[in-house]
């Protein structure tokens, strides 16, 4: 069964009462829960985990341990050179998800460091976005 690793950033673990009105109101726990039924219904195993340490990770992306990432990299988006340059050591499919569309919002968070070594980004769908991830990492795992 391949295997998608879902990883989070930095303050996700406030989702449900941080700015509710940019990142909704589902708690981590709750889109969690969704990735998992979502995965099991496309046949994916999925291994989910938080951090709000880049060492943290970056060092989860070097253990390669999945098939394909599904990364929410937060704030490190626009920032870390670190977490873009594991993605591509790694050489395992990547997918940029955003709860919020980071094109309509203040200009520092419309540049990614991510997305150039990402086969793709979803951005502004809300908690959505990891389940469209899920459907499209299915499809690019088995072409």
């Amino acid at each position: 069964m391949p295997k998608v690793q879902v990883l989070h950033g930095p303050n996700l673990n406030l989702l449900g009462t941080r700015e509710p009105g940019v990142y909704g109101t589902k708690t981590l726990a709750e889109i969690d829960a969704l990735i998992r039924v979502e995965a099991g219904r496309l046949g994916l195993e999925v291994a989910i985990a938080q951090s709000n340490s880049e060492a943290e990770m970056i060092g989860i992306i070097q253990k390669a341990d999945f098939d394909l990432l599904i990364i929410n990299p937060a704030a490190f988006t626009h920032t870390s050179v670190a977490i873009r340059d594991a993605i591509a050591a790694v050489g395992k499919p990547a997918i940029e998800v955003h709860l919020s569309n980071i094109h309509n919002r203040e200009d520092f968070r419309r540049h990614s460091y991510i997305a150039p070594v990402a086969t793709g980004q979803i951005s502004g769908l809300g908690y959505q976005g990891y389940l469209l991830a899920l459907r499209a990492a299915k499809g690019i795992l088995e072409s």
